[in-house]
């Protein structure tokens, strides 16, 4: 059995064009961030003398052929917080910033810190990832649009923007109808949706949502699933001051989804009303009883999807 002190730590830094890679003792290569690319990258991981592990970064989209080969090819490889990375390097001096520079950060980060691999996922994950993005950006647009309508402008324009609204509408429908499509077409998905569902307060496209940005859903800790979302209040304490806890950080897209879900649960989910309704009873703002029903809601969908972490299609 091979142990973490064995494991080689490779960073990449992913550009739009380019891949920059550090291998510990090896050279740096320099690659185009194409399939090809790719390919060469996995060959040159396979030939290292023991086991290895690619920690890159997350870069809006770039880095999807990437991690589909290394998926493909079995090699671990880890998406760290870019802050989180760029903290590290702080910490340890190093101002410059290039992308040699960032892939050499990138393995000593990966070395120190030793982040577990992204879970496995069957391909419907990441179709399902890309559906849930694209609704988000044309719901943006819409609201952007329909905002337009509060300032004067000329009569062809307004019809002009009124066809554009009913386009966004009709794609809006068109992307929803897709996302029917693959949760009838992927049991993996289907059986996922199907349990969050069941919650009263989470619709099904609360669910999609849940699932595309939160895929270690069903793998979590307590503490994890709710620092995760973006829900954990942390400690502000130093010496005699003790300052008042807040939520930070987490995935701000599951964290809006869980919004929204627990504003209904609030109402009408047997469990969440009470609790909702004793912590409102104890003087405590509304906002604040909201984000404990968030909290509680996650850790339950969490522990919803736990028998089924090992079952991939």
């Amino acid at each position: 059995m091979i142990t973490n002190q064995h494991i080689i730590h490779v960073g990449v830094d992913i550009a739009k064009e380019k891949l920059a890679v550090c291998i510990p003792g090896g050279p740096m290569l320099d690659l185009p961030n194409t399939k090809d690319g790719a390919r060469r990258l996995r060959a040159s991981l396979r030939r290292l003398p023991g086991a290895c592990h690619a920690v890159c970064e997350p870069t809006g989209g770039y880095e999807k052929t990437l991690v589909a080969e290394l998926r493909q090819a079995g090699i671990p490889f880890s998406l760290v917080n870019p802050r989180q990375v760029r903290d590290f390097a702080r910490a340890q001096g190093r101002l410059a910033k290039t992308d040699p520079l960032d892939a050499r950060v990138l393995a000593d980060y990966g070395a120190a810190f030793r982040p577990p691999p992204a879970s496995p996922a069957p391909p419907a994950a990441a179709m399902l990832a890309e559906l849930v993005a694209r609704r988000r950006q044309l719901l943006a647009i819409q609201v952007a649009e329909q905002s337009r309508k509060e300032h004067g402008v000329a009569a062809p324009l307004r019809r002009l923007d009124r066809g554009l609204v009913r386009l966004l509408k009709k794609q809006i429908t068109q992307v929803e109808m897709l996302m029917d499509e693959l949760i009838a077409r992927e049991p993996w998905l289907g059986e996922r949706v199907r349990i969050l569902t069941q919650v009263h307060g989470v619709g099904q496209l609360t669910a999609c949502v849940l699932i595309a940005e939160m895929p270690e859903l069903g793998t979590l800790t307590r503490r994890q699933a709710a620092a995760l979302a973006g829900v954990a209040p942390f400690n502000r304490d130093s010496g005699h001051f003790h300052g008042q806890r807040h939520i930070r950080g987490g995935r701000a897209n599951a964290r809006k989804a869980l919004y929204m879900a627990s504003l209904s649960a609030s109402q009408s989910n047997p469990v969440l009303r009470p609790f909702y309704q004793r912590l409102l009873a104890k003087g405590k703002p509304p906002k604040l009883a909201l984000t404990a029903v968030m909290r509680k809601l996650v850790i339950y969908l969490n522990h919803l999807l736990m028998p089924l972490q090992f079952q991939l299609a």
